[in-house]
């Protein structure tokens, strides 16, 4: 997953799972958040500090995790349209 700048990995922080940018937000929380119905926008109001580009490179990241076969036992579909962004789980068939 070259060209993800933003995702870092510190054992330090989080005990090393995908955080945005050193800081302690972590790509679940932000694909969690989206997949419960929040918009780009609420989740920057929500989190100032962040960047809509952390947004995207977190979507990024966890689709490619999907591709990689690192998922358990479930898919994603991350659905982006005029700023709103749909995340849908589907189990592995086969």
């Amino acid at each position: 997953m070259l060209g993800l700048d933003r995702i870092t990995f510190d054992p330090q922080i989080m005990g090393g799972q995908a955080c945005i940018r050193g800081m302690r937000i972590t790509v679940s929380l932000i694909v969690n958040l989206i997949a419960n119905g929040m918009t780009h926008e609420e989740i920057l109001k929500a989190y100032p500090y962040l960047e809509p580009e952390d947004i995207t490179q977190a979507l990024q990241h966890a689709a490619g995790l999907g591709q990689s076969g690192s998922a358990p036992q479930r898919g994603a579909i991350v659905i982006v349209t005029a700023g709103r962004t749909r995340v849908r789980m589907l189990p592995v068939v086969g």
